[in-house]
């Protein structure tokens, strides 16, 4: 369901009705017939009073979830341990430029996507499915993964174990528990994170040059993540925006309740 489609579609069909609602009004106080009647009063139907009263909240709504920030829910643990299964999360839509609604077209340029950053984007091979994963590779850059390591353009990106990590991986209608290493990875200036490695899972070796105006994307998650090793690279047109706080927390895995710790925090 494309969430965004029916908000402008609801938008643009009240936004018709309040103008005419409004021109009717104008055109009353002109007229000399004066006040209207509290017959003719009656006559306004339920779909003008709503067309009246949510106009407004629907503009500023899709005002700002177009052009300023939008809510994404994280349904995998492909980001773990940087985003769990059940973080609500808000992204960036003007970081990366500012993109017209529905269409995509970027009319106005801003940052491009750097080393490091969170990127929520439409997946390349389904674009009515959203992803998010890290910024790798930049157009043009050649990246390897070599024995669970990065280098990009010949520079291996400096990892170091930082401890252990369990989690619950749903697996069909059945849960398994995983245990993980933590390391924490830095793109130099770029700042640091945490991503986790699978010693059970084989090293995937993978040489890559990525094209003009893509990006190549991982998730955290290394071993258990489906990114741009498996399916190839982001095209611009595809960014959405920069992912920077979550905002609310649920845990799914574990049956149910607030992850209260989590609620405000910053994603690096």
């Amino acid at each position: 369901m494309n969430f965004e489609l029916i908000l402008a579609v609801t938008l643009a069909v009240t936004g018709v009705i309040w103008l005419f609602d409004m021109t009717r009004r104008v055109a009353r106080r002109l007229s000399s017939s004066g006040r209207p009647s509290g017959a003719q009063q009656k006559q306004v139907s339920w779909v003008v009073d709503f067309a009246r009263s949510f106009f407004p909240v629907l503009l500023v709504v899709f005002a700002l979830r177009s052009f300023v920030v939008e809510p994404f829910r994280i349904p995998s643990g492909s980001m773990l341990p940087t985003l769990k299964i059940g973080d609500f999360i808000l992204v960036n839509k003007f970081r990366y430029g500012v993109r017209l609604p529905i269409a995509n077209d970027k009319i106005i340029d801003m940052e491009d996507p750097q080393y490091g950053d969170v990127m929520v984007f439409r997946y390349p091979h389904d674009e009515s499915v959203n992803y998010i994963k890290r910024v790798i590779g930049l157009p043009g850059d050649r990246v390897s993964y070599t024995d669970k390591t990065l280098s990009v353009n010949g520079q291996q990106i400096a990892q170091e174990v930082v401890g252990d990590y369990s989690t619950i991986e749903k697996v069909q209608d059945r849960q398994r528990r995983l245990e993980l290493s933590i390391f924490r990875e830095s793109f130099g200036g770029q700042g640091a994170h945490q991503i986790l490695h699978d010693e059970k899972r084989p090293p995937l070796n993978l040489d890559f040059i990525v094209p003009e105006d893509q990006y190549f994307v991982m998730g955290d998650n290394r071993d258990h993540s489906n990114d741009s090793r498996f399916w190839g690279f982001v095209p611009q047109d595809n960014v959405i925006g920069k992912a920077f706080l979550v905002w609310f927390s649920w845990d799914y895995a574990g049956g149910g309740g607030v992850h209260w710790e989590r609620i405000g925090t910053s994603i690096e």
